[in-house]
This record gives C-alpha cells, structure tokens and sequence, in this order.
C-alpha cells in the first residue's frame, strides 16, 4: 500500500538574505537583495502539508467510527472548500463561496499569508467535523509555525481570514441536511438518519427480491450482526453545486427476470470462479485499506499524485483539492438519492435467488479457496467481518466517486495521463497470510483507473455491471457541472445571479 498517510514535516519559507562576504559592495547587495525566492512546491507546498493532515484526520475517524464514505466526503470537501475561500482573498481574481470579506490588497498577497490563511482555514474546519482529534490539529498548526490560540476573526490579518473562512463554511452547511450535530428533530444522533428509512427484507426473510436487504457479517470472536442501511438522509444533503441531488438520476435498474440482470449476475459469478492474483489485487486496492480513508480520501491521495508529479505550487494545490473534493462530495450525495431512490438489491441477494440450487464454483472463504458449492452459499470475495456494503447497491458509489474525480483531474491537468504504479500482494487483506508474490497495478490514467475501480466492485462481487456503467456516467456528469462552476469562482468570471442561486 502507498505510504501516502504519513504527514511530511511542515515546510519551512526562506528568504534570501544577503551574503555576509559582499564586503559592503553595493553592487553585490542589490544582487542578493533581488534574487528571488524559490516557491516550495510539491510536497513541500503548505497545501500538500494540510491534505496530509485532511487525511490523517479522515482515517482516524474511519478507525473510530467505521466506513462511511457519504458522509466521509463531505469531512473531506469542507476543508478543502474553506483552504479555497480564505486562499481566495489574496489572489487576484479568485471569488469565495461562503466567504464575505473584502480582496486584501496586492501588497498583502504573498506566499507566507496564502499559508498562514489557508493554515488557520483548514485546521478550524477539521477541529469541527473531527472533534475528536481537535488537540492534533492545534499540535498541526505549532508545526507549521502558527498560533493555535489565535482564534481573531479580524480580516485585517491572514489568521483572521482564514478563521473567518472556516466559520463561513461552517455556517453555510450546517443545516445543510447532513445532520452533523445530531440536531434533526427527526433524529438526535449526529449524521443521523431522520427520513425514518425502513428495509423492506431483513437478514432473515426476503420479501422483495428486487429491494435491499442486510446481510450477517461475522466478528473474529464469531458473533454476528447485521448493519442497517448507511445513511438513507444523504440524498437529501444540499449539494455543493450541483441544482439538487436528482439531477443526475441513474434510469432504472434491471429487475428480476429481465434477461440483462441475469446475464450479468451469471457473470459476477463466474468472474469469482476465475479471480486472478491481480484482480485479487485491484479488487483490495480499490477497496482501500487498512488503514482507510475512504473513496473521497482515495481520489484525494491520487491528486497528491500528480502534485508531486507536477510540482505544484500552493496556488495550484489549493485549486485542484477544490476541484477533485467538491466532486467527490457532489457524487456522493448524487449516488446516494439514486440508491435509496430504487433501493435496489445486491448480488448476494441476487446470486441466491436465482441459482440457489445449481452447482458453482465459488470462493468458499478466507483460506479455504475456490470450491464446488450451491448458489445460494455463494458470497462475496470480501473478510467475513465487512461481507458487503450495507447499502442498496444501484448504482455503485466506488464508480461514482471515481468517474467523477477522474474526470475532474483530467479537466485540471488538461490531460488524462496519471502515470502511477502499484505494488501490492494480491489477496492480502481478505486472505491473511498469503505468500504470493506482489503485482503491480499500471494506473496510467485517470479515466483508466476509474475504469478499474468500477470494475472492480464487480470483480470482488458487490455489484453487477450495470450498477458500474451507470455509476461511472453518472460520476462524470457530476464533474462537468461542479468543475465548471468551481473554475468560474477561481477565474472570478461567476455571475452575481450564479452566487445568488447557490
């Protein structure tokens, strides 16, 4: 697995000083006085330190409260939205979507506020969707040379905007239909479900062949559970910039007894029976794990890709986070009203129902391998801890989000080459133990590696392929709307009428 979670020690910006063995030449002075500094870039901009920290942040809180990547999405897009805005205001053009304060002057638009604004900016806007992890984001701020007491919200100063980003972010989303704060009066827990969603099936009875049912997952101490729908509310979360979360719809589905649904759940079935190590490896690399940050996080380490690759500046770092992270939000929420819209079934439900009775091949389990099985004892090549997502399946949100954001870096870099490779041992997280040597995965572009990461959630028997295609379709509709608007904003060419109906 990439080692990308690990954060990089806080950028230090020089400047030139003038060389003590000019003697009191002033021709030599003037020399050292104009040399320019070198602008970090890369890693070491102040934008790629704070997406290290977003990221940290994200897969401590996958840790404590278990994959939900909705509601991950939106953790991750407010930071980068509130960097964006507090960055805004010492550039010369760029117009905020939340932030109300005035362009500092062009004199005040140098490097070291652009850091010290989008500091301030990102770590207030973690400190309130991470509050468990508020102490580290205040040790994050020491570390990058600012004041973590400095709460001032006077535009004046760098500190002061980037506060005042925060709280304008904050402010603007917090009755924005996510629940954060568990104030709903439909319900009181937070990100909590209040359209009082009720299964159709459950794990024991099936009812409705056609509609969503849990699934028993199993602990390591070998009692079981079955997990309710994950956030049913978030189709009604507000997008960003999408016109509403049914813009983009997906048709419907193919039920049970159409003839594409059964060609295709016979092929989630005997793609499994013939797995290769190196689908093994896409299947558990899309997946994301260990230690997780989720779909939106994923795509977020994939731009960080192509900071390094192309030696981003702050500006430019700043720019493309908005971008790849306001779509992954917008997808999500997209994805979500699609499938609690049709609340459609799984192959699971589906491979059951439909050859319960023939002969199989199939995976039998963790180190047990490929076995002529019943299909109805078919399952998913997935740790018996975490069987399926727990969640209708129509369309699949790893193709959404990855459709999307894909489209979204190419449209940034102008080009769809990624270049990446992967190196990692196939089968490692579902098969513990295994002694297979390592494959590389050729991510060699951006489109292409979406491809595969829809691909993959069939290859790994989460989804049929029509709950990919349309996901991918849909995904990439979401990108052309919200990185229009989001260009707009940042060549300061939006409309008062486009501020004023967002």
């Amino acid at each position: 697995m990439k080692t990308l979670y690990t954060l990089v020690a806080a950028p230090v910006l020089t400047v030139a000083v003038m060389s003590l063995s000019s003697c009191g030449d002033p021709a030599m002075e003037a020399a050292a006085v104009e040399t320019p500094v070198q602008e970090p870039r890369g890693k070491d901009n102040m934008g790629y330190y704070w997406g290290s920290v977003i990221l940290q942040g994200t897969a401590n809180d996958t840790e404590r409260n278990k994959p939900r990547p909705p509601v991950n999405s939106r953790m991750v897009a407010l930071p980068c939205i509130a960097m964006y805005d507090a960055w805004s205001r010492f550039d010369s053009v760029a117009v905020p979507f939340y932030l109300k304060t005035d362009r500092k002057p062009a004199a005040d638009r140098t490097l070291e506020n652009k850091a010290i604004a989008i500091g301030y900016a990102c770590a207030r806007l973690l400190q309130n969707v991470y509050p468990a992890d508020s102490l580290l984001y205040a040790d994050k701020l020491k570390e990058a040379g600012l004041d973590p007491a400095n709460y001032s919200v006077d535009p004046a100063t760098a500190a002061g905007i980037g506060n005042l980003a925060a709280q304008s972010v904050i402010d603007a989303r917090r009755e924005d239909g996510s629940n954060q704060y568990g104030q709903h009066p439909g319900s009181d827990t937070t990100y909590g479900d209040y359209t009082h969603y009720l299964c159709v099936n459950s794990a024991d009875a099936q009812k409705d062949i056609n509609r969503w049912a849990p699934k028993y997952f199993k602990r390591a101490d070998g009692t079981k559970w079955a997990p309710g729908g994950m956030a049913p509310h978030w189709g009604q979360v507000k997008p960003f910039l999408l016109d509403s979360s049914s813009q983009f719809r997906a048709p419907a589905p193919p039920v049970m007894g159409d003839p594409i649904l059964e060609k295709e759940i016979r092929e989630v079935v005997a793609l499994q029976a013939s797995l290769t190590n190196e689908q093994k490896e896409l299947v558990e690399f899309m997946r994301d794990g260990p230690i997780s940050v989720q779909q939106a996080g994923h795509w977020l380490l994939f731009a960080r890709d192509v900071s390094v690759r192309d030696q981003h500046t702050l500006d430019q770092e700043v720019k493309m986070y908005l971008l790849v992270t306001a779509t992954a939000m917008d997808c999500f929420i997209a994805c979500w009203e699609t499938k609690y819209f049709y609340d459609n079934c799984r192959p699971y439900q589906q491979v059951h129902h439909l050859m319960g009775e023939e002969e199989i091949l199939a995976w039998a389990g963790p180190n047990k391998g490929m076995q002529k099985m019943k299909g109805k004892e078919w399952r998913p090549y997935s740790p018996d801890d975490f069987l399926c997502p727990p969640f209708p399946a129509y369309v699949s949100g790893h193709s959404t989000v990855s459709g999307g954001c894909a489209r979204a870096l190419e449209l940034f870099t102008g080009s769809d080459a990624y270049g990446v490779k992967v190196k990692l041992l196939p089968g490692w997280l579902t098969e513990p133990g295994i002694t297979t040597d390592s494959i590389t995965l050729d991510l060699a572009t951006f489109s292409g590696t979406a491809n595969m990461a829809g691909r993959s959630r069939v290859l790994g028997g989460y989804h049929i392929e029509t709950d990919n295609v349309e996901g991918l379709a849909m995904g990439r509709k979401v990108a052309e709307v919200v990185v229009a608007k989001c260009n707009a904003h940042i060549n300061g060419t939006v409309t008062k009428e486009g501020l004023a109906a967002r």
